[in-house]
């Protein structure tokens, strides 16, 4: 039997990194998403205010495996 998997896109936000935003995502994710097997992040942003970096954010496409 083939194992299928869908893919789809979620933004995470962090006040201190890029890495914390990335894990914040999968965590959340995970708890309604069952099986996720991976994660790409395709896309990162910053917010800046004065000149200063105020907060991280990643889009991540997140893979699970679909269930019989």
């Amino acid at each position: 039997m083939a194992t299928v998997a869908r893919v789809t896109t979620i933004t995470a936000r962090s006040d201190t990194s890029f890495e914390d935003a990335t894990r914040s995502g999968i965590e959340r994710a995970s708890t309604t998403i069952r099986d996720i097997t991976g994660a790409w992040v395709k896309e990162q942003q910053v917010s800046v205010e004065g000149g200063t970096i105020t907060a991280w954010q990643v889009t991540l496409e997140v893979t699970f495996v679909l269930e019989d």
